[in-house]
């Protein structure tokens, strides 16, 4: 976190880069389009168990992405491109929102509308660089080779350009196009590839032996003659009257319940001192820049709020995550050496 405080950063995310790529990796390459996840939702009712369990494996932790990418500056704006009436990219509606996302829909004038969102992503960035003089920064968000020229000529604008890729999908000789070059399962707070859970083998259930062909004809059992009644003498069945058939009932969507505040400034603490170290190199970092990483990602955290009556009351009741030095005036703080070790 050594960039200076008035850094101004825009976010560039290739959408379908990420998400396809992601899927990739986690199942093999090519696999997305043979499984033909573009219309699939996880969540959905009567979804295939095995095709839900897939997508949820693969799935991109965007605000990881977006934390990183404010760890060089304030983000002035965040866009993201893509067909977002595809199911699998409709169903990040929940992580884009809360991140205040801006949604940039591609309408796929071909079978897979090739080049669509290089071509409008690169369009915007370079309209944004001449708009806003002030962007120091350009994040690229995507791993195809055909953002080379973008971040070339961001450089050549004198604009520091960070890439994030997945790795395995993401061009050479973009990321030496790039200032720096990160890739998404080295961001903090990126969980690692889940291994594919192991499907037990059907259990074999014995039969009942056969029975002989004597044994059935043995015991065919007579037909029972059931009575008949009168069709002149039988009284008229009485129909009451119609009753009107019932709506079907419809599901009322059940909003999620609120996230634990306490809980949630935690995670946020945790991920703002990874960010720290991965960023400074230093074992232990100034409390003030923390505290400026975390309203960078959350703008509504206060310790305030939270019942703390400063920033270090704060830290010190996380005593499981962080470690504070207060033997000099400057106040430091460091992740505590059993989170560091595991990465």
């Amino acid at each position: 976190m050594t960039e200076p405080i008035d850094a101004r950063v825009a976010v560039y995310l290739d959408f379908d880069n990420i998400v396809i790529s992601r899927y990739d990796q986690v199942h093999g390459r090519g696999q997305f389009m043979r499984d033909k996840s573009r219309n699939l939702v996880a969540a959905a009712k009567g979804a295939d168990p095995e095709n839900a369990e897939k997508l949820a494996r693969a799935t991109v932790d965007i605000g990881a992405v977006i934390d990183f990418a404010s760890s060089f500056g304030t983000l002035v704006l965040t866009r993201a491109y893509a067909d977002w009436s595809a199911p699998v990219n409709a169903d990040y509606r929940g992580q884009l929102v809360s991140r205040a996302v801006d949604l940039v829909q591609l309408f796929p004038a071909a079978a897979y509308a090739k080049n669509g969102a290089d071509i409008r992503l690169a369009v915007d960035a370079i309209e944004d660089m001449f708009r806003l003089p002030d962007l120091t920064h350009v994040v690229i968000v995507a791993g195809d080779s055909d953002y080379i020229a973008l971040a070339q000529r961001s450089r050549r604008l004198g604009r520091y350009v960070v890439g994030i890729g997945v790795a395995g999908s993401t061009s050479r000789s973009l990321a030496a196009a790039c200032d720096e070059f990160a890739t998404y399962d080295a961001l903090p707070g990126v969980k690692p590839i889940a291994p594919a859970p192991v499907v037990a083998p059907p259990v074999a259930v014995d039969e009942p032996p056969a029975r002989s062909r004597t044994a059935r004809k043995d015991t065919v059992a007579e037909p029972v003659a059931e009575p008949v009644e009168d069709a002149v003498t039988a009284p008229p069945k009485k129909r009451g009257p119609r009753r009107a058939k019932s709506p079907v009932p419809v599901e009322e969507e059940v909003e999620p319940e609120p996230e634990d505040p306490q809980k949630l400034a935690t995670g946020l603490l945790e991920r703002a001192l990874r960010l720290g170290h991965e960023k400074d190199d230093a074992e232990w970092l100034h409390s003030s820049n923390v505290k400026t990483q975390m309203k960078r990602m959350d703008p509504s955290f206060s310790e305030k709020a939270l019942g703390f009556r400063s920033f270090s009351d704060f830290v010190k009741s996380r005593d499981d995550i962080a470690e504070l030095d207060e033997s000099t005036t400057a106040r430091l703080v460091r992740l505590t050496p059993s989170l560091a070790a595991e990465g």
